[in-house]
């Protein structure tokens, strides 16, 4: 199996790491949608959300330890959700309001 965030967890290849867990890290995105778009991987590989609900878990308790409030908090779940790389991560990033899809929504 090639995965390139198992790949970046392991050192193996180059990412802007920002915060170390002992079973998570934080880095930044390839191409971020923001400043401080972030992701919040699992060390251990699972594929998705739903993969690993304990793992999830614990993921998004690292997501919630780095995120500052008026920051968005994201996963998505298979590729109709948009997941392209199928690690489990947890994306942060602050935006306004009016950059998202469901602002002024009824």
């Amino acid at each position: 199996m090639s995965c390139v965030f198992c790949s970046i967890v392991r050192g193996n290849a180059p990412a802007q790491v920002v915060r170390e867990w002992s079973d998570a890290i934080a880095f930044v995105p390839l191409n971020p949608c923001a400043d401080d778009h972030t992701l919040i991987v699992p060390r251990l590989h699972v594929a998705d959300f739903t993969t690993d609900p304990e793992v999830t878990a614990a993921t998004m308790r690292r997501a919630s330890e780095f995120a500052s409030l008026g920051q968005h908090v994201s996963v998505n779940v298979g590729a109709a959700a948009g997941q392209t790389v199928f690690h489990l991560h947890a994306h942060v990033w602050s935006c306004t309001g009016s950059d998202m899809p469901w602002e002024g929504a009824s």
